[in-house]
């Protein structure tokens, strides 16, 4: 089954990271000469995406201009001779066709996902969360696709004990091979509630029924809607798998995750 589209929720504030994420976004944020947010493009071109939309906030605008056309800095650069450099950011806005829908108010992930339901159109469609990089051969999505027919697939990994309660922690039933059946969710357990060691990460293929379930879903602490409880009520319903990802993962959303990801793609 084809996807053709990929939800990018990146309307967060990156508060981790202030001061240097009071103007520039988090996902702008390099690992080396490139910013985060074009390695989790790229991810998804490379897994057969065309169209990237983008939930961004009003004053996250820097993510728009990154992946627009710059005629004139291009220019500039070939008057100066600087080829090399022009072979790399003119490609940038030819990758996928871009859209863009905004999250005025931080009310949850699920709630940013919603803001792209009308540019989804009813089919099935990826979701990448800004902080999770991948690096492998095959790109993490493409592992996912692989694995999807008409049913939600997630990534996941294991995770130390030690590190459970930050995660959605699935309880796997049948295996195949890397992929499970979900028999159930548990947001952000404590260690001795965990169902398993295999915490989700933010890599997603979901059918169009997600939207609906994120709104009868139940909403989560603060009143925010999140796509995990919209997982847990379509599995009411629908089947919901998860892959064991293969690949090194690095959460850039933590400093500790963003320099390690510098040293690996250096």
């Amino acid at each position: 089954m084809k996807i053709r589209k990929a939800v990018l929720p990146v309307a967060g504030m990156g508060t981790r990271f202030m001061p240097a994420t009071k103007v520039v976004p988090k996902e702008l944020l390099p690992i080396v000469d490139k910013p985060v947010i074009q390695y989790l493009v790229e991810e998804a071109v490379a897994s057969g995406i065309e169209e990237i939309i983008f939930v961004i906030s009003p004053d996250k605008e820097l993510i728009r201009q990154h992946f627009s056309h710059h005629p004139e800095l291009e220019g500039i650069l070939r008057e100066r001779g600087k080829h090399d450099i022009v072979g790399k950011i003119s490609p940038i806005h030819d990758m996928a066709k871009f859209s863009y829908v905004y999250q005025n108010d931080p009310l949850g992930d699920g709630h940013a996902i919603l803001q792209a339901e009308a540019l989804v159109a009813g089919e099935p469609f990826a979701v990448l969360f800004g902080d999770d990089i991948v690096k492998h051969e095959v790109p993490a999505l493409k592992q996912l696709l692989a694995h999807f027919n008409g049913e939600s697939v997630m990534a996941v990994e294991k995770v130390p004990k030690e590190f459970i309660s930050s995660y959605g922690v699935i309880r796997p039933g049948k295996k195949t091979g890397r992929l499970y059946k979900v028999e159930g969710l548990v947001e952000k357990p404590e260690l001795h509630e965990a169902p398993s060691d295999f915490g989700v990460i933010g890599k997603f293929v979901c059918p169009a029924s997600i939207f609906e379930a994120i709104r009868q879903g139940s909403a989560s602490k603060g009143n925010e809607l999140r796509l995990i409880d919209g997982f847990i009520k379509l599995s009411e319903n629908e089947g919901i798998w998860a892959y064991h990802i293969e690949g090194e993962r690095f959460d850039t959303g933590k400093a500790r995750g963003l320099i390690a990801a510098n040293n690996a793609f250096l």
